[in-house]
């Protein structure tokens, strides 16, 4: 063997190594930063015991010459509106909480003024691969638009807006057909009505759903389509469905199945 080509099989392999380590270097990165993520998520996950037992504080605490009609006039929080409004204070941006039960899906819920911020920022406002689960920029609360177009990444480690994939199987669904969101005005729980695939489309392309458009109807035949073709698109039937002025939840997520695919899930509150 020349000792040119010694030369070149010894940088071949020097290059083999370098780039093994940097992908090790790199696979360990991911998961500490993904622990470190989830701690700092936990860190703020709702806690309704410790908030009642604050709120119960909060009361005894008051001065007892407070007429008790004005107490019955006033509307009571639960105790995650209550964790909502403490964490508003940290940061405005955090404008709900989302929580699917018995799943990963436990997250604050930002609104930035444009798509992209919370992409890859967590709710302090710090860069993060993980992003946050994020409202559309054009949802507003007053008046509230017709549907709460919600937005997360779905990463290998499960965080984030992952478990949604689980919803292509029927028996997932069962298990977990509701979704609780909770405002600082507000804390109520969607029935999911629909879940399919989807993909983000040209703008040549006809005839197709662009779901990841739809925040508020002109018109109440614009809200009836996007409920029909959300239904006509589920993977399977839920035998639930939303009538004009039912308040509308989609939540979205990347997808593997094809290029620049999406996943859906649609749902409506439910008035008690």
């Amino acid at each position: 063997m020349t000792q040119n080509k010694k030369k070149i099989i010894y940088i071949f392999f020097i290059i083999l190594i370098t780039f093994s380590l940097l992908y090790i270097l790199n696979y360990y990165c991911n998961i500490y930063f993904s622990k470190k993520e989830n701690n700092l998520l936990n860190e703020i996950s709702i806690n309704e015991n410790v908030i009642l037992l604050q709120s119960e504080n909060e009361i005894s605490e008051e001065k007892t010459d407070i007429p008790i009609t004005t107490m019955q006039d006033t509307p009571q929080k639960t105790e995650r509106m209550l964790q909502v409004e403490e964490l508003q204070k940290e940061n405005s941006e955090i404008k709900a909480w989302i929580e699917i039960e018995n799943t990963n899906i436990n997250y604050p819920v930002l609104q930035s003024s444009n798509n992209s911020y919370y992409m890859n920022h967590n709710y302090k406002k710090q860069w993060s691969k993980s992003g946050s689960i994020f409202l559309d920029k054009d949802y507003t609360f007053n008046p509230p638009s017709n549907n709460l177009l919600i937005y997360g990444h779905n990463l290998k480690n499960g965080t984030m807006f992952e478990t949604l994939l689980k919803y292509k199987n029927k028996n997932f669904y069962y298990e977990h057909p509701t979704i609780r969101f909770t405002t600082n005005e507000d804390d109520s729980y969607y029935e999911i009505i629909s879940v399919f695939e989807s993909r983000v489309y040209y703008k040549s392309e006809q005839n197709v759903f662009r779901y990841y458009y739809f925040v508020n109807a002109e018109n109440e035949d614009e809200y009836n389509n996007f409920v029909i073709n959300a239904k006509n698109a589920s993977l399977y039937d839920t035998g639930k469905t939303a009538q004009y002025g039912d308040q509308l939840m989609t939540l979205s997520t990347c997808s593997y199945h094809t290029k620049d695919g999406r996943f859906a899930v649609i749902a409506k509150k439910i008035y008690q």
